[in-house]
């Protein structure tokens, strides 16, 4: 596809937030090509169960791609279960090195409520610090109001809310239509 043909797919902020023995993982619902508006309802943060283990991720990009690579995430921890680190590691290793893979066009946040990562094409597991993971077109403004709002007396849940609702008010790829996921104690 060329550029040129094609206006680029935006239109998403996860974020992923550790406090208090629990992590939340939040995601908008919009979907936008180019500078419309195609979709406010899209369910972009999803619970997977492989092998009894509970995981939540969380995507941006592609949403095929982004599915795709759910996919080879959930036979990876099928392979070594309870072991998100490893099984991620193997993933964004075959993500860069598989010619197929390599293409895909899409970013996960994953957690199996201890650990928490971002996962890239160009084969990055990143465990972030300060306890917060945000992808995608508003990511940057929900991760820095996540990191104001840590401070305050607020649970997981309610630092990715309202992180989530800054974003919205900022980005306009964003907005107030929240898949919220919670897990861990």
């Amino acid at each position: 596809m060329a550029d040129d043909k094609f206006p680029g797919w935006h239109g998403t902020t996860i974020i992923g937030v550790r406090k208090g023995g629990r992590v939340v993982v939040a995601g908008d619902g919009q979907v936008s090509l180019g500078q419309t508006v195609i979709k406010g309802t899209a369910r972009k943060v999803r619970r997977l169960s492989p092998g009894g283990h509970d995981i939540v991720a969380g995507f941006a990009g592609s949403t095929a791609d982004a599915f795709t690579l759910l996919e080879r995430l959930e036979k990876k921890l099928e392979a070594s279960p309870g072991q998100l680190a490893r099984s991620c590691v193997d993933l964004a290793k075959d993500w860069r090195m598989d010619k197929y893979l390599r293409n895909l066009e899409a970013m996960l946040i994953v957690t199996d409520g201890k650990d928490l990562f971002v996962l890239t094409g160009a084969g990055d597991v990143l465990e972030p610090e300060n306890d917060i993971a945000a992808i995608g077109s508003g990511g940057n403004f929900a991760l820095a109001a996540a990191r104001g709002l840590m401070e305050a007396d607020l649970d997981a849940e309610a630092v990715a809310r309202k992180a989530m609702a800054i974003a919205a008010d900022i980005c306009v790829y964003t907005n107030g239509n929240l898949t919220v996921e919670t897990i861990g104690e």
